[in-house]
This record gives structure tokens, C-alpha cells and sequence, in this order.
């Protein structure tokens, strides 16, 4: 691990556990969600979603979900006021805030970075100010991030036979990366060939692989994808599956869950991920692309809906020489969600 990303490491556990972080260029900041009393400030430090809900930024700004928006109010944030500011999921609980104002950002890129720290930590992007002199804090650079996010530091970790319910030819490949503590995992279905495989990159969806949620089609589309490459298998073909653990689209577990209590109150998983500061889409796809070539694959038939998907691969070199359909019918608990995605991002259902 470089020493960059060795900081963004600490950082990001800094974050988890509620301590300080020294974010060059922008001082002493103190994580919202997580942080332990006494901690009070004057200012904050947000997205501009966030602040456009709370009437401190135009559209415009607000267009950008992780442009950062600095706000102070009359009197010092204390933890109860700061929390109630940054998570929308307790607007109803506290509808009542401020007044705030919106204050010139002189360090618009350290704060950005700071705000995609609290995305790779899983907690709210937002920030207590802390003053000058504030005292010890883990340092990370806002050039740390690049670093972290190189996905040529992936690697095979090991691979072993495993006999799935969808066919029992499989092999599991499990990689794994310096820079970052989750691990990524390859299923290739049937005998590896020169032929183009088909290819589903499956992002980790803890509530409906696992717990058959019916507000998303992620456990149907799961078990679609090894159908379908057990029967290309079955014809003499292969496929593979990319199990990327990158939880609700990237922005983790439990945000993802609070984008839930968003979309009860009547929003849209788009504006449910806006409206808590965070991006709709944060996935990292150029570790799939790096996954592929490590597993000697340059052209694939990718099952997508997503023409994002084609595009972000093939910007990475790997050759789609076809898109395969992978649409399934709606419920009534996800059909909205369906058409948030064929409406609003892009996907051709």
C-alpha cells in the first residue's frame, strides 16, 4: 500500500469511528454522523443537495450533489442540531432549522474530497467545522484519492471449484486490492474459451441477494444472469459473473437504507440519494474492467440495461461486442423504481 493510500485507509477509519480528520487545505474536520460528545462548531460543511433542501442553494448548485456548501448558524451547532441538519431521513422528526447562511468556500476541492471520504466511509457527507488549533487530527490529502481509487493495485487473490445451484461447472475467483478492505469476486460458469463470455457485473445488494427484497429487481436479475450463463455453459459457451462489492450503487448499506426511508416519504430513488448529499450513481467500474483482464477476458457479451455500463467498460478497453437485454417484470413494490431508472438514468427497459 503507497503511503497515500495507506492515509486515505486511516482516514476513512477516522471517520467510522467519530474521530477528527486534517484535510490539507481545509482544516480540522469533524465527521457528523459518527462523532462522539462534547463537539460543537459554528460552521458546517455540506453537500449542495443538502443545502438546496434547506433553501441555501439555488438548482443550479444543486445539480452537482457533491459540490460542497459551507453554512454557519446564529448560534454554535451542537451534535443534535448538526445531525438533524445533515440527514434528511429526520426532517420530519425536526422540520424546523435555522436560519443558516451560506458562506464563500475558498477550499471547494478539499471539501469535495472531505465529502467523498464520508461516501467511501458509508456515513453522511457532512462536516463540523472545527476551529484553528483544534488539536490532533489524522491527515489526508485531497491528492491521497487518486491513489486509493487506482484499480491497478487489484489482484487474484485465490480461486477454487464451486458448484452452484445454477450449474455445478463453476469456479469462484476472489481478488483483492492494497488500497481497499472490501474483495471483489468472479464466478466464471462452463469452460473458459476464446469465445466472447457472457458478462454480468452484479453490484452487491444485501436486500434483495440475500434477503429477496421486492423493492429492487437486484435478486431476480442475480439468478437471471446465472441461468442464462449456465445454458450458454450448456451449449458449449461460458460466462461470468462479476460480484462487485460496491452496495447500493456505491454508496453503501446503511445510506442506502436511509435513501429507503426517503422513497416512503414520496421521493425517488434519484432524489433520495440527492437529497442526503450523496451521489445516484458512485460505483467503480474500472475495477470490473481491471477484473476481466486479469481473468484474460478482452471482449465480452455484457448483460446490461445500462448503456452506461457499455460505455464506462469501453473506456477502459474492454470490448462489448454485444449488448444482451436483462429486463424482468416489475412489482408493485419496485415498479416505480424501474421507471426512475428507464426515466431518469438512462437504463433501456
Amino acid at each position: 500500500m503507497t503511503s497515500q493510500a495507506r492515509r486515505v485507509a486511516q482516514a476513512i477509519d477516522a471517520l467510522r469511528h467519530g474521530w477528527p480528520i486534517d484535510m490539507a487545505g481545509a482544516g480540522v474536520l469533524l465527521p457528523v454522523e459518527t462523532a462522539l460528545p462534547p463537539a460543537a462548531c459554528q460552521r458546517l460543511l455540506i453537500g449542495a443537495a443538502r443545502a438546496a433542501t434547506l433553501k441555501l442553494a439555488n438548482q443550479r448548485e444543486a445539480a452537482v450533489p457533491h459540490a460542497p456548501v459551507l453554512i454557519r448558524g446564529a448560534e454554535p451547532f451542537d451534535l443534535a442540531l448538526a445531525r438533524a441538519v445533515a440527514d434528511p431521513s429526520l426532517d420530519l422528526a425536526t422540520p424546523l432549522k435555522g436560519p443558516f447562511l451560506a458562506e464563500p468556500l475558498g477550499w471547494a476541492g478539499a471539501a469535495a474530497a472531505a465529502l467523498e471520504l464520508a461516501r467511501l466511509a458509508g456515513i453522511l457527507p457532512a462536516f463540523m467545522v472545527a476551529p484553528d488549533g483544534a488539536g490532533e487530527a489524522q491527515p489526508v490529502d485531497p491528492a491521497d484519492l487518486a491513489a486509493w481509487a487506482d484499480p491497478g493495485q487489484l489482484i487474484v487473490a485465490t480461486r477454487a471449484r464451486l458448484p452452484v445451484a445454477a450449474a455445478e461447472q463453476a469456479e469462484i475467483v476472489a481478488f483483492r486490492s492494497a488500497n481497499d478492505l472490501r474483495e471483489h469476486v468472479a464466478l466464471v460458469i462452463g469452460q473458459q474459451g476464446a469465445a466472447p463470455p457472457l458478462v454480468r457485473l452484479h453490484s452487491e445488494c444485501l436486500t434483495g441477494d440475500v434477503l429477496s427484497s421486492l423493492k429492487c429487481d437486484c435478486g431476480p436479475q442475480l439468478d437471471a444472469a446465472l441461468a442464462a450463463m449456465a445454458a450458454e455453459a450448456g451449449t458449449g459457451g461460458w460466462g461470468v459473473l462479476l460480484y462487485l462489492r460496491q452496495e447500493g450503487r456505491g454508496i453503501g448499506l446503511v445510506n442506502k437504507l436511509r435513501a429507503y426511508q426517503l422513497q416512503d416519504q414520496g421521493f425517488d430513488t434519484v432524489d433520495a440519494n440527492t437529497r442526503l448529499g450523496l451521489p445516484a450513481e458512485a460505483r467503480d467500474f474500472p475495477v470490473a474492467a481491471r477484473m476481466l483482464n486479469l481473468l484474460g477476458v478482452r471482449q465480452i457479451r455484457l448483460m446490461t440495461n445500462n448503456p452506461e455500463k457499455v460505455a464506462a467498460l469501453a473506456a477502459e478497453g474492454v470490448e462489448v461486442a454485444e449488448r444482451v437485454p436483462h429486463a424482468l417484470p416489475a412489482n408493485p413494490h419496485n415498479a416505480r423504481y424501474l421507471a426512475t431508472k428507464r426515466d431518469r438514468s438512462g437504463h433501456l427497459l
